[in-house]
């Protein structure tokens, strides 16, 4: 089975990539998903983050601002709250794998947000990168809820740039002219992989 890693800085497209994946029939591994399944009612990492956070979890879920809040501009809270939370991910991650193997698919995408920097390139047969020039991907960004330019910067910050991420990436897949342009390259990108 191949293995392909989705990536992406903020607002570069990646989740219109991973849902055209989905659609050509690729199951894809949401990290993103997975973590806010972990944080939510019920979830693995609800408890050790509640210990860790003291004030971040609220009727039995991670209060996702107040953790933010908590963790924003301080690096050894944020490594602690990655220490929690990147295992329990990796676990599911194993878990989807397993199941694709058993089921006999020959393909699959790992959507991973951080891949470079958690490292995760390594478990991965190419990786795909998805990119949009710097204006788009700050007013992608700005027009959702709650985002302000001190928060993108802070996200950004803990972002490999686009231009590495281009250049570490087996393919690239550019955003910025519209979605058919990239669901064909992502159609011709899939042709070429297998």
């Amino acid at each position: 089975m191949k293995i392909l890693g989705l990536t992406g800085g903020i607002g570069m497209g990646k989740s219109t990539a991973a849902n055209t994946f989905r659609r050509l029939g690729v199951p894809v591994f949401d990290a993103d998903a997975t973590v806010h399944r972990l944080q939510g009612r019920g979830g693995r990492a609800v408890a050790p983050i509640g210990a860790a956070f003291p004030g971040a979890v609220r009727d039995g879920m991670v209060d996702r601002e107040a953790l933010r809040r908590a963790v924003l501009g301080n690096p050894a809270a944020l490594n602690r709250l990655e220490g929690i939370v990147h295992p329990l991910v990796r676990a599911e991650e194993r878990r989807f794998l397993g199941g694709a193997r058993r089921a006999g698919r020959r393909l699959v995408v790992l959507d991973i947000p951080l891949l470079f920097e958690t490292g995760a390139e390594a478990r991965c047969d190419a990786v795909v990168v998805v990119s949009a020039p710097a204006p788009v991907q700050r007013a992608r960004v700005l027009a959702r809820r709650g985002m302000t330019p001190e928060r993108l910067a802070a996200i950004l910050a803990r972002q490999t740039p686009d231009a590495e991420k281009r250049r570490r990436a087996d393919f690239v897949i550019r955003t910025g002219l519209s979605r058919a342009h990239a669901r064909r390259a992502i159609r011709r990108l899939l042709e070429n992989f297998r």
